[in-house]
């Protein structure tokens, strides 16, 4: 039997919709550690000028560019060393600013529109340093939302996690949903809470048993 978690103090979902776009520029083949590349940076520089535009629009709240730290080297992992989360006044005004030609001529490798399921906090970029997305695949959604809902209380109460935002896609994606978390420490540190006895009983063991597969990358904000 996995063991049981305490719950995870769960507030409002937020009412805001999402655009995550996922770019492989350079990511690193054998080890999880992102180095330093010509190609990112001017990727980057793109990003930055398209999230500049993008923000003068009405339905634009915010547009944060990411950069990866670390990439663990597993198969099937989704490997975006660029990412962007564009945050929209709503889901409904999602299709028009994905529809803006700044945003279409990044030519991301991965588009995801979403909407805040579950929330723990708020992603305040001033309270972290280093962020992290959590990519989740299952052959259901609602069981596999279920499964999460018992896994976060370990996060909060174990690896110190008070900041994150669950995005589920609108749409067609290959994730069932994917977390969006403000670290409470540095990425070494916090994959070494990770090693805790506990984690495998109440967080790995149960994704295992009921077939969801994660995909993790760090990254920090640009």
């Amino acid at each position: 039997m996995t063991a049981t978690n305490p719950p995870a103090p769960f507030t409002e979902p937020a009412s805001y919709g999402y655009l995550y776009l996922g770019m492989r520029i350079d990511p690193p083949q054998r080890t999880p550690f992102v180095g330093r590349s010509a190609s990112r940076t001017d990727a980057l520089r793109r990003c930055t000028t398209m999230a500049r535009r993008l923000e003068t629009r009405s339905e634009v709240v915010r547009v944060t560019v990411y950069e990866a730290l670390l990439i663990p080297p597993a198969t099937n992992h989704p490997r975006f060393d660029v990412l962007v989360l564009v945050q929209t006044t709503s889901p409904e005004t999602i299709p028009a600013v994905e529809a803006d030609e700044a945003l279409m001529h990044l030519d991301a490798d991965f588009v995801m529109a979403a909407r805040n399921t579950r929330r723990i906090g708020d992603i305040d970029h001033a309270t972290s340093d280093a962020f992290l997305f959590n990519h989740f695949t299952s052959p259901e959604t609602e069981p596999a939302l279920r499964q999460w809902e018992q896994i976060a209380g370990w996060f909060t109460h174990k690896a110190g996690v008070d900041h994150s935002a669950l995005l589920q896609p609108t749409g067609e994606s290959p994730y069932v949903f994917v977390n969006h978390v403000a670290l409470p420490c540095g990425p070494l540190r916090f994959f070494l809470r990770l090693l805790q006895p506990s984690f495998r009983k109440s967080v790995s063991k149960r994704l295992s048993a009921n077939q969801i597969g994660f995909a993790a990358i760090v990254c920090k904000p640009v």
